[in-house]
C-alpha cells in the first residue's frame, strides 16, 4: 500500500483463504476457511516496520498480524498461533527464550529446474567443490553479498551471533541471537527475506530449501529453548545447586510426546524428508541427549544458567513461526502434565519405535489429522486447514513423473 495510506491508519484487509494457500498457487475448498470468504484486518506490528535497505526506490515492509475484523487473532494465523503459546507460559508467569539456528545454500541463478543447482562462480573465477566448511576464507568469493548482507542485516536491527560455512557445497549457517520467541520468528522471517532480496542483486540465488542437493547435507533450522522466571529472569532448567530441574525434564517429556504428531510443522513440504531420510546431523527421532548430534533433542554443553533444550527437527523451509509455536507448545504440554523423558541416549544407538517419527509427508499429516494434541493445541480449524493445504501440495507432487522414474523404471519389463 502507498505510504500516505499506511500512516493515514487505512486499513488493509485481505481474504481469510490467503492464510491457505498452497504454495503453487491455489487453494483448499472454502469449507477450511469459511464459505464466505470473509476478510481479515492485516495489523502492523508497530515494533516491526523496516525501511528495505536494499530496495530502489525504496520501499518498507510492515509484519503485521492476521486478526478477525470483530478482533480477535485469527486461528488461521501462524504469528497469531505463537502468540497465543506465548501467553499460555505467561499465565505461568514463565517467558520462554528461543534461538534459531538458520542453514541455506549460496547458488547460481538455476534457469531450468530439471538441472541440479550449481555454486556460483567466485571472484576467483571458480566454483567451489566443497572443501571449504567451516574455512575462515571460504566466503571470500562471495564477500560483496555478504557484506551488503551484513550491512542490510545492521540496518533492519536483526543481531547475529556467528556466521560460518557449513558442510555442503556453497551451505552457510547464521546463529541468531537469543530472545522472545516471536521476535525470534520475526528476524528468522526478515533474515530469509533479506537473503533472497540481495542474492538476488547480486546475481545469486539462495535456497532455503531442506535438501537442495543429492549426496550432500540438507539445511536445518535448530530451535534453541529455555525457560525462564518472568520476575526474576531465573532459568528454571535449572535449580540454584545447578542440577536439572522436573521442568526441564517435563520440558523434554512433552516435546517426545509431540514431535511425531507435530513433524509435518517441522516438515511441511515433499523435500523435508530427503533432509530426513539421511540422517546425518539431521535426526529423525525423538531421542534426547546431552551433545550428540545424533538426537533430534540435544543438550548442548552448557553453564547451568544457559541450559537449553535444542529442538534438531525443523528444516530451513519451516515457517518460524509454526515451528517456534509448535515446539513450545510441546515442551508446555509436558510441563503441564508432568510428563518424563526416556532416558537419554549417548553414542550411537538405535532409534526406539517409540522414539521414530514419520519419514514422508504422506505420513506426517495423516499423523497430524489424527492428532488429538495438535487440535487440542492449535485448534480444529488450524489443524484441518493446514492438512487440508499440504495435502493438496502433496498432490501436485505425484502429478509429475520424476527424472529418476523414467531413467531407472522405463527399462523394466
Amino acid at each position: 500500500m502507498t505510504a500516505e495510506g499506511f500512516l493515514e491508519g487505512r486499513r488493509l484487509q485481505m481474504a481469510r483463504g490467503v492464510l491457505l494457500q498452497c504454495i503453487m498457487g491455489g487453494y483448499p475448498p472454502a469449507r477450511f476457511y469459511g464459505s464466505d470468504d470473509g476478510d481479515l484486518a492485516l495489523n502492523a506490528d508497530p515494533q516491526q516496520i523496516h525501511r528495505l535497505p536494499w530496495s530502489q526506490p525504496l520501499r518498507a515492509l510492515a509484519i503485521c498480524d492476521a486478526d478477525e475484523l470483530s478482533g480477535e487473532s485469527s486461528r488461521l494465523s501462524t504469528r497469531g498461533q505463537l502468540k497465543q503459546v506465548i501467553a499460555r507460559y505467561a499465565a505461568r508467569g514463565l517467558s520462554p527464550v528461543v534461538a534459531t539456528e538458520l542453514e541455506f545454500f549460496v547458488f547460481a541463478p538455476n534457469t531450468d529446474p530439471t538441472q541440479p543447482f550449481q555454486p556460483p562462480v567466485g571472484l576467483d573465477g571458480r566454483r567451489e567443490d566443497g572443501h571449504s566448511a567451516f574455512s575462515v576464507s571460504s566466503n571470500n568469493g562471495l564477500r560483496p553479498f555478504f557484506n551488503e548482507v551484513y550491512s542490510c542485516m545492521a540496518a533492519l536491527g536483526l543481531p547475529r551471533d556467528t556466521f560460518m560455512h557449513e558442510m555442503g557445497v556453497s551451505q552457510f549457517e547464521i546463529n541468531l541471537l537469543h530472545g522472545d520467541p516471536l521476535l525470534l520468528a520475526d528476524q528468522t522471517f526478515l533474515f530469509k527475506h533479506l537473503l533472497k532480496e540481495v542474492a538476488l542483486k547480486h546475481g545469486l540465488t539462495v535456497v532455503c530449501m531442506a535438501k537442495p542437493l543429492a549426496h550432500t547435507p540438507g539445511s536445518s533450522m535448530h530451535i534453541h529453548q529455555s525457560l525462564v522466571e518472568s520476575a526474576s529472569g531465573r532459568n528454571v532448567f535449572s535449580d540454584e545447586a545447578g542440577e536439572p530441574t522436573a521442568t526441564f525434564r517435563h520440558f523434554i517429556g512433552g516435546l517426545q510426546a509431540g514431535l511425531a504428531d507435530f513433524t509435518a510443522l517441522f516438515a511441511p513440504n515433499v523435500n523435508s524428508y530427503q533432509r530426513l531420510c539421511h540422517p546425518y546431523a539431521s535426526p529423525n527421532n525423538a531421542c534426547w541427549s546431552h551433545d550428540n548430534r545424533a538426537a533430534g533433542l540435544r543438550i548442548p554443553a552448557s553453564s547451568p544458567v544457559a541450559r537449553r533444550v535444542e529442538n534438531r527437527l525443523p528444516g530451513a523451509d519451516a515457517n518460524p513461526y509454526l515451528a517456534i509455536a509448535a515446539s513450545l507448545a510441546a515442551g508446555l504440554h509436558g510441563i503441564e502434565n508432568e510428563l518424563e523423558p526416556a532416558p537419554a541416549i549417548q553414542g550411537e544407538f538405535a532409534v526406539p519405535d517409540s522414539l521414530s517419527l514419520p519419514c514422508t509427508l504422506h505420513a506426517a499429516l495423516e499423523r497430524l489429522k489424527r492428532s488429538q494434541l495438535a487440535r487440542e493445541l492449535f485448534g480444529n480449524e488450524f489443524i484441518e486447514g493446514y492438512v487440508a493445504s499440504k495435502t493438496m501440495e502433496l498432490t501436485s507432487f505425484f502429478d509429475e513423473i520424476t527424472p529418476w522414474e523414467r531413467r531407472v523404471l522405463a527399462a523394466q519389463a
